[in-house]
């Protein structure tokens, strides 16, 4: 444990246990693995690492630690013990949930009245609502509903000095404070532990189908995407998945039983002389299977919307002429995730070039899984954005002695 005081590993456990309780504080190689009950205790926590400058990371299921750069942190911050669904006003539709709650878990208890958060992270049976918030991760169900910055109408975070700051409110119009929950919002835990989520809530999708189209070549899906996104029909995601030389568009759509064939008919005319078929709601858990391919380099790639077809049709041409193994599914508002399994330099290259190609028009391309031995020849981030002079400022306004995940965030932040 690195501090810039004469404290030792032993006191460090002393005090926390103090603090948590001897049951929820243990040693764990170099780092004291804490759980805390509530943000009081997280408020202590912090106020004694931030005045012995000890490393903080805060954990809750652990399904996207390997996302960012590696920390080193003194205090492991356990949020597990914070797992509750505090208020569900249905009528309002809205919710409180603290953060160490399962995603899945939480979406269970607000299906009982036919609710959910309109959201698809990956690993919902794993992730934890404080960890999904964190990453901002989110699925195909972004074109419909918007993004997790969308959802979200309120926070409470504890700041490294152990202050418990609350941001928006409980209701959807709301104009009270500052948008910091915004601000919290994919920062990777480096500005604030974050605690408890106000979510806006969305009636579930009762009724659903979805449709698959299948071609040889992604290009060839770029006019009738175009055709559907510009008309009168709101389909709940849509996505494209591209497997080696093999393609395929799924289309999402909610609406009455007795609206569906209607739909089904629409979408064949748009989709004109490609096959068509009602396919499995598998298909959207494709995204996350991307993840589980062994040895590949797995990236998140952000773009227009008119780029998601061009672009993936020239991932897969460069695959086929580089001899590599290529996998990708890509969401209509301009989130794409590639799996990538070549030779090091060429996975390196292939980067490089993505990034150069997408920097003109504010796309990024973020390493989030990648095997080891690119560790050291990789930029995880890839960011030269001249708003990186702008985020330090807020990140040592936030964490002057850089408790909070210290380095993991773009610039080293």
């Amino acid at each position: 444990m690195s501090t810039t005081t004469t404290l030792t590993q032993e006191e460090c456990l002393t005090h926390l246990a103090s603090i948590a309780g001897k049951e929820h504080t243990q040693l764990c190689g170099e780092t004291v693995a804490i759980a805390a009950a509530d943000a009081q205790q997280i408020a202590e926590i912090l106020r004694f690492a931030d005045a012995n400058s000890i490393a903080v990371t805060a954990v809750g299921g652990g399904t996207k630690l390997g996302w960012g750069n590696p920390v080193e942190a003194g205090i492991r911050l356990d949020l597990k013990r914070m797992n509750t669904l505090r208020e569900h006003p249905w009528q309002d539709m809205t919710c409180t949930v603290e953060a160490g709650c399962n995603w899945a878990e939480m979406q269970k208890e607000l299906a009982q009245n036919r609710q959910s958060v309109a959201l698809d992270p990956l690993w919902p049976e794993l992730a934890t609502v404080g960890g999904v918030v964190a990453a901002n991760d989110g699925g195909s169900l972004r074109l419909k509903y918007g993004g997790l910055r969308d959802l979200i109408i309120g926070m409470t975070i504890v700041l490294a000095d152990g202050t418990v700051a609350k941001t928006g409110g409980k209701v959807v119009k709301n104009v009270a404070g500052y948008d910091l929950h915004k601000l919290m919002t994919g920062s990777f835990g480096t500005l604030g532990v974050i605690t408890e989520v106000n979510f806006r809530l969305h009636p579930m999708e009762v009724h659903a189908r979805t449709w698959t189209a299948t071609a040889t070549d992604a290009a060839r899906f770029a006019e009738p995407l175009r055709g559907l996104l510009d008309s009168q029909m709101t389909p709940s995601a849509v996505q494209v998945r591209v497997r080696e030389q093999e393609c395929a568009l799924d289309v999402r759509i909610a609406a009455l039983p007795e609206c569906m064939d209607d739909h089904a008919g629409r979408l064949q005319k748009l989709f004109g002389q490609i096959e068509l078929s009602e396919a499995s709601e598998n298909v959207w858990q494709a995204r996350q299977e991307l993840f589980a391919t062994d040895g590949a380099v797995v990236l998140k790639v952000s773009l227009l919307p008119s780029d998601v077809c061009p672009v993936t049709a020239e991932l897969q041409q460069w695959a086929a002429r580089e001899g590599a193994e290529i996998s990708i599914v890509a969401q209509a508002p301009g989130l794409m995730t590639v799996a990538l399994k070549s030779s090091p330099d060429a996975a390196i290259a292939l980067i490089k070039h993505l990034r150069g190609r997408l920097h003109v028009s504010g796309g990024s391309v973020v390493a989030q899984q990648f095997p080891e031995a690119l560790r050291n020849g990789l930029d995880v981030w890839g960011c030269d954005s001249n708003a990186l002079p702008l985020m330090r400022e807020i990140k040592r306004r936030f964490d002057p002695r850089r408790i909070l995940n210290p380095g993991r965030f773009v610039g080293n932040i």
